[in-house]
């Protein structure tokens, strides 16, 4: 399928619910404050993008393309991450709220979390080495089989991840979340 091109834009203030959002190659484009809960995404790619205060609450992203992009303070609850093309994979999330979204089995290393809501999310299988979650909140997300070597959890919070089934070889915790390693174990720190 060829895709139109639309490179270095800026969109602003425009709510997709409402009008129709071009299913394009979107290179070197920013988005501010636009709206696109339960829009349809697929099959889109976004190269090098910016979305600036963006809702994305269960937008349809199978086969979406994401290269290289920055997400701040963004809302984003229930992505399914892993439909999206995997091939070369990579974008950075400030500030966003992903609470019921998944990266199932997905290669991440290196992937970047800034003060982000990442409750309940699905981490399940993803390869998250060399990742920084800088400040996050881990409230009930699911970590198994999750490689986290070398990855910096050392200033995020409410995370429960068994060593026994994920990777954690070289990951960095804190004293005060250290903790969450250690609550499959059933035992009492006093």
């Amino acid at each position: 399928m060829t895709q139109f091109l639309i490179d270095s834009q800026h969109f602003s203030n425009i709510d997709f619910t409402e009008s129709p959002f071009k299913k394009a190659e979107y290179d070197n484009c920013t988005f501010t404050n636009c709206n696109f809960t339960e829009v349809d995404l697929s099959s889109v790619t976004f190269i090098e993008c910016e979305f600036d205060t963006c809702n994305f609450s269960n937008a349809n992203i199978k086969y979406t393309t994401f290269r290289e992009v920055d997400f701040m303070d963004c809302k984003m609850i229930g992505l399914q991450f892993q439909d999206c093309n995997p091939f070369l994979l990579s974008f950075t999330f400030s500030n966003c709220q992903l609470q019921f979204s998944s990266f199932y089995k997905l290669k991440l290393k290196g992937i970047r979390f800034s003060n982000c809501n990442l409750n309940q999310v699905n981490f399940v299988e993803a390869d998250l080495s060399n990742g920084l979650f800088d400040n996050c909140d881990f409230k009930h997300a699911i970590f198994e089989k999750t490689n986290l070597k070398n990855s910096d959890l050392s200033s995020s919070e409410n995370f429960v991840i068994n060593p026994e089934n994920n990777t954690i070889t070289r990951a960095k915790f804190s004293k005060e979340n250290v903790l969450g390693l250690l609550y499959h174990y059933q035992i009492s720190i006093v």
